[in-house]
């Protein structure tokens, strides 16, 4: 039998444990706010400097307005920015973490992130062929014409894959998060033979 020394030795040691859980819960979610905020600039400077990219002189004029690809990417920045921002706010939140929520932005940051790869690189081959043209399409070399304008677009998606980079990370993050905190799905037949997945309580 334990004594009850021994037991009003045990409450301060568990009390601080659980003090120490709690402060470590802190920090990591500061950090994953932090994280989430860090696309919003990258994300408003890459739109900012795409929706300014036009360019006139004598050999024409050129807007990014005029291909389909530069105003994805606009779209798609613009899109992440408000969702970096409104998920920073959630995670910052005070709540009990359950797994549903977990779930919702697990799936949102996967979304996000292959909405943004997904605009950076059809601009990327804009751009490229912009430089480097290609003969068999008749692409001609439109940046020898249009210089400042490729140099704008250019960093533009300097600016998208650097959020890119960044939701790569949030997704990692939510995943082992979901996947860390709870039990994977048990297996099992219903009367009508068919396999249901159920979460445990």
């Amino acid at each position: 039998m334990m004594s009850e020394e021994d037991k009003q030795q045990k409450k301060p040691a568990a009390v601080g444990e659980d003090a120490m859980a709690v402060e470590s819960a802190e920090e990591g979610r500061t950090a994953e706010a932090l994280l989430r905020v860090a696309p919003v600039g990258l994300c408003l400077a890459a739109m900012a400097i795409m929706l300014r990219n036009s360019q006139e002189n004598d050999f024409g004029a050129v807007s990014y307005a005029d291909l389909t690809a530069f105003k994805y990417l606009v779209f798609a920045n613009g899109v992440c920015a408000a969702y970096s921002l409104s998920s920073a706010f959630y995670v910052a939140m005070r709540r009990p973490s359950t797994l549903s929520h977990s779930w919702t932005v697990f799936l949102l940051d996967q979304v996000l992130t292959y909405v943004i790869l997904a605009a950076g690189t059809v601009a990327t081959e804009i751009v490229y062929l912009a430089y480097m043209g290609a003969e068999k399409v008749t692409w001609s070399k439109e940046c020898s014409a249009f210089d400042g304008f490729c140099r704008r677009a250019t960093t533009s998606l300097g600016f998208t894959f650097g959020s890119v980079a960044c939701y790569v990370l949030l997704s990692l993050v939510s995943s082992y998060r979901l996947f860390s905190n709870y039990d994977t799905p048990i297996t099992f037949l219903s009367s009508k033979g068919l396999e249901i997945a159920a979460y445990p309580c």
